[in-house]
């Protein structure tokens, strides 16, 4: 169990909301808006490169591996899991204020129910030690995935952020981790300070990779489960983006094939990606909030681009009755 176990009560979501909608200065807009950071990383499909990456290392945390497995439908059906959560995260960061803070409640109820005991000895955690999925550092490495995994994929297409830039960008994120559920106090006060936590997890006994999470793992890059393709450049590329010591325990290859087609991807990519047109390089989601913010309709391309990232044509809305209201996803862990 963490050092430092901290769950999330309900009271604790509740203040963190509060301080969410406190922020909001056009709450039309979202909790970011058009000028933002947020919006300028997270409006690229390249994003979808990392996605990988980010699963990878959140299926390291004995936890997350644990809740995947017991409490998910990632062994049978990934795609639905990618769905499920680029859904809740997108609508954080591109729906309306109310739309972002629904998708956060629903989030923390769906994972009041998310609990149960690690089946075996991984890491620094004993065989039935107990987990949570609304626990502070838990939620902490999973925030940190998919923030630090977004600006790898973005910056491998695209030119890299500037230091002023990066320290925005993890400033604004701050915003989306309090929609998590990750109190204040738990998060690194700076850009280099949550790089600094980063690494330091990483290198730390408290990440651990099990036959469990191993055989998870290569059914997420081996596709297994669902009719879409993963690309041996894809693979290599997200092996390429780990370190070291989890190409090994996950036993990933990383040979001079590997290597040449991750070398080669990182070549080819950015030539492609920036001759893309907008309806295809841009998140459907960010195209329906650009179209929300300017007065105009959604249009189909935009529809079709949100069944790729969510599953579904629309981003949710805050309560039934509103429109195109749909389901509000699944849980993110």
């Amino acid at each position: 169990m963490e050092a430092d176990y901290q769950p999330v009560s309900r009271t604790d979501a509740e203040c963190l909301w509060a301080s969410v909608r406190e922020r909001a200065s056009d709450p039309h807009a979202g909790i970011f808006g058009p000028s933002s950071i947020s919006w300028k990383v997270n409006r690229e499909s390249a994003l979808f490169l990392g996605a990988g990456r980010a699963a990878l290392l959140q299926l390291a945390h004995p936890w997350v591996a644990a809740a995947l497995d017991q409490h998910s439908n990632l062994r049978n059906d990934p795609l639905a899991r990618f769905h499920n959560t680029f859904r809740v995260v997108f609508t954080m960061i591109f729906g309306t204020l109310e739309q972002a803070l629904a998708a956060s409640r629903y989030l923390y109820q769906i994972h009041t129910r998310i609990q149960g005991a690690i089946p075996e000895t991984v890491a620094t955690y004993p065989k039935d030690s107990r987990y949570e999925a609304n626990e502070a550092n838990a939620l902490l490495w999973v925030y940190a995935t998919l923030v630090e995994s977004a600006l790898v994929a973005y910056e491998c297409v695209l030119p890299p952020l500037s230091p002023g830039e990066r320290e925005a960008y993890y400033s604004e994120s701050k915003t989306l981790a309090a929609l998590f559920g990750i109190p204040s106090h738990v998060l690194p006060a700076t850009w280099l300070n949550f790089e600094a936590y980063s690494r330091g997890t990483i290198e730390s006994a408290g990440l651990g990779v099990n036959d469990l999470s191993r055989e998870m793992a290569h059914r997420v890059l081996q596709s297994k489960g669902t009719w879409v393709p993963v690309p041996g450049w894809y693979r290599a590329l997200t092996t390429a983006w780990l370190p070291e010591r989890l190409q090994e325990e996950f036993g990933l290859a990383f040979c001079r094939r590997e290597r040449d087609a991750a070398a080669g991807a990182r070549l080819w990519l950015p030539r492609i990606y920036g001759r893309l047109p907008a309806t295809v390089r841009f998140t459907g989601p960010y195209l329906e909030a650009m179209s929300r913010v300017s007065g105009r309709g959604v249009g189909a391309l935009t529809r079709t681009s949100n069944r790729f990232w969510m599953g579904q044509p629309r981003m949710m809305f805050a309560e039934r009755g509103l429109g195109d209201a749909v389901e509000l996803p699944q849980p993110l862990q």
